[in-house]
């Protein structure tokens, strides 16, 4: 059993988070939400709820696989790469659709904030 193969995994998955964030966090600093139309805003909020829900799903899955056959495949990186995407894409989608109502109160309360 590689460990190695495992763990580099683990810090690119890691990388990946904090890029995402980070990437998030440096559009948050850089607008002036105070110009935002009402529909900018509420776009941003659902977009953070879709990342909120996104990473959620992720923790769910690590919980199933726990159970997976830990032998090594030369195709889980690309079976990894295409996880990821549906479960992004899935989280997007539950966001438009129902949502946890979380890009809502984020709304009003940054409304609230900006005075708009």
């Amino acid at each position: 059993m590689d460990i190695g193969n495992g763990v580099s995994s683990a810090y690119a998955n890691y990388l990946s988070s904090q890029a995402t964030a980070s990437r998030l966090d440096g559009q948050i600093r850089k607008t002036d939400y105070t110009k935002s139309s009402d529909d900018e805003l509420l776009a941003v909020c659902k977009e953070f709820e879709a990342y909120f829900v996104e990473q959620m799903f992720k923790e769910m899955q690590k919980t199933v696989d726990v159970f997976k056959d830990k032998e090594s495949n030369p195709n889980d990186n690309l079976v990894d790469f295409f996880k990821d995407n549906a479960l992004q894409e899935l989280a997007g989608l539950q966001t438009e659709r129902e949502g946890l109502g979380l890009a809502q109160m984020l709304y009003e309360q940054m409304k609230r904030n900006y005075n708009l």
